[in-house]
C-alpha cells in the first residue's frame, strides 16, 4: 500500500502510512525481497480493492441498473468490500500490538495506547462525517471495533479463530432477538440520552446493534482479521491452507443458505430486493425493521448479518487477501505494474474520506437509484490512483495518515 514505517505505527486499513509503491508499511523496517515483500504489498493491494469496492457501492449505479459483468461486480462489492475493510482492520491491529509475537510490558502498554487514540479519533471523525453524509460512514464503527478488540490483542491465532467462529454462530441470533425486543419507544428513550445521537444519525445504539455495521455482529470480521495477522502469510503452506479454508467457508456457507432458504437466499434485500444503494442496511444489521421473520436467519445476502453471511463473507475476505498476497509474491512484474493501485491501499483513510468529501463538490449522485452511469465511478477510481501514485513519490504517508500518526505520538510517553 521509498521509505517504510515501523509496524507499531501502522494501523487499520484506512490508517497505515504509505510507502513508495515498491514496499509496504507492514514491512516493519525490513526491505527484504521475495515472499515478505509480496506478502506485505499483497495486503496493501487488498486494502486498495476494499477502497474501490466501497467506491462501487457509494458511487456506482445500483444493482438494478446493471447487467452482465457489471451486475457481478456490483453484487460482489455490496457487503464484501466493507467486510474486507473490517477484516483488514483486525489484521492491522496486530501490526500495532505485535505481528507474530504480542508486545508485552512497556511496549504492550504503548501499543494499546496507540490503539485507544486511534479509536477515539476514528469515532470522532466518523461522527463528524456522519453529520454530513449519514450512517453509511464506517469510521465511527471502526473506533468501537478497536476498543472492543483491546482485550484480545495478545491472543494466539488459534484462540482468535475460535472466538471469531463463536461470534459468527451466536451473535446473529442474539442480534435478531435484541432487535425484535427493541421497540421504537425503547430506541427513542435510549437515543434521548445519547450525545452522539444528538450530533448525527449514528449513536451508541447504532454503533453496537442497529447501525449499518453493528459491532455485535461485525466483530467476527475484526477478530478473524486479527487471527490472520498472527499467521505467517509468507509461508506457502499457510497460503495454501488459507486458500482452501477460505474457499470451504464460502462454499459451505452460501451452499447451506441456498439449500435451506431457497434460490433467493443470496439476493440483496435493500432496494426492494434489487441492490444496496448505500452500504447496505438490511434486516439483521438494522433496527429499522422490527417485524423481521425468523426465516431471514437462513439467508446470506449482502449485509444480512446472518451466520451464513458472516461465514461466507469471511471466506471471501480470506480469498482476496491470500490471492493478492500470492499474486504480489509470485509475479514481480505485476507487482510493479500494480504499484499505483497499491499506493491507494497504503493511504486508504485518505482515499475513503476523500471520496465522500469530493462527491458533493462534483455533484455526483450516490448509487441509490439515481445513478445510472459507471463513468463517475471510473473517474473516482482513476483519480484516487493518480493522486496516491504522485503523493507516495514524495511522502511516506497519506495526508490523513500523517495526521493520525502524529496524534498517536503521545503514546510513547506511557510508562
Amino acid at each position: 500500500m521509498t521509505q517504510i514505517q515501523p509496524p507499531q505505527e501502522t494501523s487499520a486499513p484506512q490508517e497505515n502510512s504509505p510507502p513508495r509503491p515498491r514496499t509496504s508499511p507492514e514491512s516493519a523496517g525490513q526491505a527484504s525481497p521475495g515472499p515478505t515483500m509480496g506478502r506485505l504489498v499483497g495486503v496493501d493491494l487488498a486494502r486498495a480493492l476494499a477502497v474501490f469496492g466501497m467506491y462501487i457501492v457509494h458511487i456506482g449505479p445500483p444493482l438494478s441498473a446493471t447487467s452482465g459483468v457489471g451486475s457481478w461486480i456490483r453484487y460482489i462489492s455490496d457487503g464484501h468490500s466493507s467486510v474486507l475493510f473490517a477484516t483488514l482492520a483486525g489484521f492491522s491491529l496486530m501490526l500495532i500490538a505485535g505481528r507474530r509475537e504480542p508486545k508485552t510490558g512497556l511496549a504492550g502498554r504503548q501499543a494499546k495506547a496507540r490503539i485507544v487514540i486511534r479509536a477515539v479519533i476514528l469515532l470522532a471523525l466518523g461522527t463528524v462525517l456522519a453529520m454530513e453524509f449519514g450512517g453509511v460512514i464506517i469510521l465511527g464503527f471502526y473506533g468501537v471495533y478497536f476498543l472492543l478488540a483491546l482485550p484480545l490483542v495478545r491472543l494466539s491465532a488459534r484462540t482468535l479463530a475460535i472466538i471469531a467462529a463463536a461470534f459468527a454462530l451466536v451473535t446473529p441470533q442474539l442480534a435478531f432477538l435484541l432487535n425484535s425486543l427493541l421497540t421504537s419507544s425503547v430506541q427513542e428513550s435510549i437515543n434521548a440520552y445519547d450525545p452522539l445521537r444528538r450530533l448525527s444519525e449514528v449513536g451508541v445504539l447504532d454503533l453496537l446493534l442497529t447501525g449499518f455495521y453493528p459491532a455485535l455482529t461485525w466483530m467476527s470480521f475484526v477478530i478473524a482479521g486479527m487471527a490472520l495477522g498472527r499467521l505467517d502469510l509468507s509461508s506457502g503452506t499457510v497460503q495454501k491452507r488459507l486458500a482452501v479454508f477460505g474457499a470451504a467457508l464460502t462454499a459451505v456457507a452460501y451452499g447451506m443458505s441456498l439449500l435451506l432458504a431457497g434460490k433467493g437466499a443470496l439476493r440483496s434485500l435493500a432496494e426492494g430486493g434489487a441492490s444496496s444503494g448505500g452500504s447496505g442496511s438490511v434486516p439483521l444489521d438494522s433496527g429499522s425493521l422490527p417485524d423481521m421473520p425468523a426465516s431471514l436467519l437462513l439467508t446470506a445476502g449482502p449485509h444480512s448479518g446472518t451466520t451464513f453471511d458472516i461465514i461466507g463473507s469471511v471466506g471471501v475476505a480470506i480469498l482476496v487477501i491470500v490471492g493478492a498476497t500470492v499474486l504480489m509474491d509470485r509475479l514481480p512484474r505485476l507487482r510493479r505494474l500494480a504499484a499505483p493501485v497499491i499506493a491507494v491501499g497504503t493511504m486508504s483513510l485518505t482515499a475513503y474520506v476523500g471520496h465522500f468529501v469530493i462527491q458533493p463538490m462534483l455533484s455526483v449522485p450516490a448509487g441509490t437509484g439515481t445513478q445510472q452511469s459507471w463513468v463517475p465511478l471510473i473517474m473516482f477510481v482513476l483519480g484516487a490512483i493518480v493522486f496516491a501514485a504522485i503523493w507516495s513519490r514524495f511522502f511516506r504517508r497519506g495526508p490523513l495518515e500523517y495526521l493520525l500518526n502524529a496524534a498517536t505520538m503521545p503514546a510513547k510517553y506511557i510508562r
